[in-house]
């Protein structure tokens, strides 16, 4: 197994004496260490996969490694393998471990849109960009493992000691609902782990070697956690790049990588430079602007798959003869090289940039997907939607229960909600169960009650007809009884409203119709939709259409083809970035995008852009001049390649040409 494998891989693999960093450049095959340093641990080293955990980010990550170590296994057991996410491994840490902190085992997990209810109803406002930011500023303070208390103590102006004492007010209101947060899922169970020592040792022995994914990725708070899994020993393989550390606004910290040497001194470090994916030319552009930062590690990429075409720059007059560029461009290559649509990549460094590339992309007929679009499921007014038909379906389902009750509005105010949480958790009931009991009626105003009783009284009645009657006539009186409609007329713009109302109602009618087709209840289309929103985007083939997608949300994949367009100072570096660390992290932004290129790469800027209405001049990045200058070449600008070369490079392309249109 091992003998495909080149040395330094092997060498990861087969290192067994301690902590080891594995320092992977982009497309050197750092899943391939990972699966087969899994398999060597169980068929060479007598682990159990049951003790053994890969930790990575993303859920399509998780999924292709499992995939991977399946086929290596070749059908000997891996149950018990535990390859998962960070938060889906705090998920079963916390699962296990709640009654240590006072949560019931099946407390609730609130998303992003149902934290940020929590934070209005605290502040009391409809202010989206302050709760925003009010919401961004907690999970900072979460992801660097810092208590409402420290928070306080800490705070540098007025924004944050306010921000603080609202942070301590969400985590008490989330105690009461007995509901976490996404950031509580990492955050939580290093607080079970430093305060009860049992618990710690107990998951120690259960995970006893780890293996961390993209680890130049991790905030300080899934350091501790891995930190505290492996303990003095540092049983564990950590594999990342700090080239390719971009996220610091999402509270990444490349000091990790630094921290390693001082927490484990014994650490090794085996750095993988041979990359598999790009052509020399590209792996050198990327080296010589990386050398522009200072280095951690030591590192350059090199590839034996040819020397490869230039670099391509060209400047545009403005955006939108940019996007006609690129959209030219795409065809006109296509049809020469005889590729797919999928071969081809724009990357760029904000989503306002796609909209004029879609634009052109669709006026020249060319398929496209784009990366990290809204799901349809993760649509405010769907979410509202589904959260009735979850507690229709399951009564005891509180962050439905929560969502329901308070969207739209039916007099159960946060303190009604906060005494049931309360009870709820006191009793290790639901909140829906919670609100029948005699003793907690008894202690509310009658008021209160009645509006409460009123709501669930609705979800019985609803839940009776749910087996029995047609699925649309049970959604369309749902959403009469909720006033639904009104709601949203009442809370958003008219346009607004509208569209949401239009989302509302091709639902209910793709709901309606599906229940009369294939006979279904509404119970079992409830059940059909919650597989569909968790299955969403993981259909099997990938479509044959030119991906769009920002440059963060790049990293990890690969194109034959990539146009990386916006290179302009302001946009990259992005005008925020002033200080060195930014420009940095920036410049390591240009390196991803660049290595996402195997075969031919072109880079665009335009010379003037329309901001506000006006004219503005536009400057290219001064990352196009931190390219190597003989594999690059300027659009419009005499070429320094060998006559002899641009000759033969000339006849090559009217061969091509002759042999396209004879076929």
């Amino acid at each position: 197994m091992l003998s495909k494998l080149n040395d330094p891989q092997r060498e990861a693999v087969k290192y067994m004496s301690g902590p080891l960093l594995v320092l992977a450049g982009a497309g050197s095959g750092k899943t391939r260490v990972i699966t087969h340093k899994i398999v060597h641990l169980i068929d060479s080293h007598g682990f159990e996969p049951k003790h053994i955990a890969a930790i990575t980010f993303t859920n399509k990550a998780a999924r292709e490694m499992q995939e991977r170590v399946s086929g290596l296994l070749e059908g000997k057991p891996s149950k018990g393998l535990t390859v998962t996410t960070f938060h889906s491994l705090g998920l079963q840490i916390l699962r296990s471990e709640a009654q240590l902190l006072g949560y019931k085992p099946r407390f609730s997990i609130l998303d992003s849109a149902d934290s940020l209810k929590v934070i209005s109803d605290i502040l009391t406002t409809t202010d989206k960009q302050l709760l925003k930011r009010t919401q961004w500023r907690i999970s900072s303070w979460k992801n660097a493992l810092m208590s409402p208390e420290s928070a306080a103590k800490n705070a540098e102006d007025e924004l944050d000691v306010a921000s603080a004492k609202i942070y301590q007010l969400y985590q008490q209101a989330l105690k009461a609902y007995q509901a976490v947060d996404f950031d509580d899922l990492i955050r939580l169970p290093v607080e079970i782990f430093q305060t009860h020592r049992d618990a710690l040792h107990k998951w120690q022995l259960k995970l006893r070697y780890l293996l961390i994914d993209e680890y130049q990725d991790t905030n300080a708070c899934q350091y501790q956690l891995v930190k505290l899994l492996t303990g003095s020993q540092g049983q564990f393989t950590a594999v990342g790049d700090d080239d390719q550390a971009i996220y610091a606004w999402r509270g990444a910290d490349m000091e990790n990588l630094r921290q390693l040497t001082t927490d484990f001194p014994q650490l090794q470090v085996i750095k993988l430079e041979q990359n598999y994916r790009s052509t020399v030319r590209i792996l050198r552009a990327a080296n010589h602007v990386i050398a522009n930062n200072p280095k951690l590690f030591e590192k350059k990429l090199w590839s034996d798959l040819g020397v490869g075409d230039p670099i391509q720059i060209h400047p545009a007059k403005d955006e939108e003869h940019e996007a006609e560029m690129v959209a030219m461009k795409i065809l006109a290559h296509k049809f020469e090289h005889r590729t797919f649509y999928k071969d081809y990549a724009v990357l760029y460094r904000g989503n306002h940039q796609a909209r004029l590339i879609e634009q052109q992309l669709r006026q020249q007929k060319i398929p496209y997907t784009v990366s990290g679009g809204q799901s349809f499921f993760d649509r405010a007014e769907i979410k509202d939607l589904i959260s009735y038909l979850r507690l229709i379906a399951n009564e005891d389902d509180d962050p439905a229960f929560i969502r329901a009750t308070t969207t739209p509005k039916k007099g159960i105010g946060s303190t009604t909600l906060e005494r049931l949480g309360e009870y709820a958790a006191e009793r290790h009931i639901s909140l829906f169960e919670a609100a029948f009991e005699p003793s907690f009626q008894r202690d509310m105003g009658k008021k209160q009650l009645e509006d409460l009783i009123t709501f669930c009284d609705f979800i019985n009645r609803m839940q009776q007809r749910a087996p029995r009657d047609p699925a649309g006539e049970v959604l369309q009186d749902l959403l009469t009884a909720i006033q639904y409609e009104a709601f949203l007329y009442d809370s958003e713009e008219p346009r607004a409203a509208e569209t949401k109302w239009g989302n509302v109602l091709d639902f209910v009618g793709w709901l309606t119709k599906k229940g009369t087709e294939e006979d279904s209840t509404l119970l079992q289309l409830t059940q059909t939709v919650a597989l569909m929103s968790m299955l969403e985007g993981r259909e099997e083939g990938e479509p044959d259409a030119v991906k769009l997608s920002t440059l963060h949300a790049a990293k990890g994949l690969e194109f034959g083809h990539v146009f990386l367009i916006g290179v302009e100072e302001g946009i990259l570096p992005h005008h925020a970035s002033t200080d060195v660390a930014k420009i940095e992290e920036e410049r390591r932004l240009m390196y991803v995008g660049i290595t996402r290129a195997q075969r031919s790469l072109t880079i665009t800027y335009c010379k003037k852009r329309k901001r506000a209405g006006e004219w503005e001049h536009c400057e290219p990045s001064r990352f196009i001049d931190e390219l190597p200058e003989d594999d690059v070449r300027h659009a419009g600008k005499a070429s320094t390649t060998d006559p002899a070369e641009r000759k033969a490079n000339a006849a090559n392309r009217i061969a091509q040409m002759k042999a396209i249109l004879k076929k």
